[in-house]
């Protein structure tokens, strides 16, 4: 696998936003490619061996880094609203899709799961289909939370606050949450308009499942303690027939592609790209 070709595009209002690129050598290339959407906290440069496996299976991989996190601009942790989110990934996709005969398909983790189903749902680009890895499909505040949120959205709406995430439960691996806590890009920062921005999200992806035309892929942590599963299983349910393929992995934490036994999750993802058209 070669270096990642690493540059930048400039969001509508200027912010900097950083990509990965990895592309297939010409005489490799098979016209096929995939962007990935990173959680929340963290960054593009944590899937470098999902980028690997989409390339040894003939994908060309795009990754890049949200606005407010790993080498983007913005302030850590915080977006002015989910329309800007979904814009800054408009802006990535088209811009590599222009490469490639058909459409990509979209990855997103977690919060990036939450934000690439929102765009897909709203058929923002012309996508070949969509992955999502422990989504965030479904956001629970307890009463102390949605206090806050009252009260930070309306006298600091961009402050970024500790956004309570226990890297203990990304995965069973140590050395991954060791790497994870030691990452000078991981940040543990959420404004309230991100968070905002996140439950518009979800509502409207909810909303609008049954609409979604293109085939889905939902790979679930069946025992992830940071995102509530439940909304995977709700959006999964409201999809056509035919659409959607979910597959649960029992004991798996969070971050199932650096699990002790991805290998699975894998083996699942080289076989539905094996079934698309």
């Amino acid at each position: 696998m070669t270096p990642a070709r690493e540059h930048s595009l400039a969001a509508a209002d200027g912010t900097p936003l950083f990509v990965a690129d990895w592309p297939l050598d010409a005489a490799a290339a098979t016209g096929k490619g995939v962007v990935l959407m990173h959680g929340l906290g963290e960054h593009s440069g944590r899937y470098a061996h999902v980028a690997r496996f989409f390339n040894e299976c003939g994908y060309s991989v795009r990754s890049y880094d949200h606005r407010g996190h790993g080498r983007s601009g913005g302030a850590r942790g915080d977006v002015p609203d989910a329309e800007t989110m979904v814009q800054d990934a408009k802006l990535a996709i088209d811009d590599f899709a222009r490469d490639f005969a058909a459409p990509p398909l979209l990855l997103g983790h977690s919060m990036g799961g939450l934000f690439a189903a929102y765009y897909a749902t709203r058929a923002l680009s012309p996508l070949s289909g969509l992955i999502l890895s422990s989504p965030a499909l479904s956001i629970r505040l307890s009463g102390a939370q949605k206090l806050l949120l009252r009260v930070l959205g309306a006298l600091a709406p961009g402050l970024g606050i500790a956004n309570g995430l226990d890297s203990n439960y990304l995965s069973h691996r140590r050395d991954v949450v060791e790497a994870y806590d030691g990452d000078p890009l991981v940040h543990a920062k959420i404004s309230a308009r991100l968070l905002r921005a996140m439950l518009a999200a979800a509502e409207y992806t909810q909303a609008r499942a049954s609409a979604l035309d293109i085939r889905a892929l939902l790979l679930v942590a069946g025992d992830d303690h940071l995102v509530d599963a439940g909304g995977s299983d709700a959006f999964h349910a409201k999809l056509a027939p035919g659409v959607g393929t979910l597959r649960r992995y029992t004991g798996y934490y969070h971050e199932l592609f650096n699990e002790a036994e991805a290998g699975r999750v894998f083996d699942d993802l080289r076989a539905w790209l094996d079934e698309l058209p």
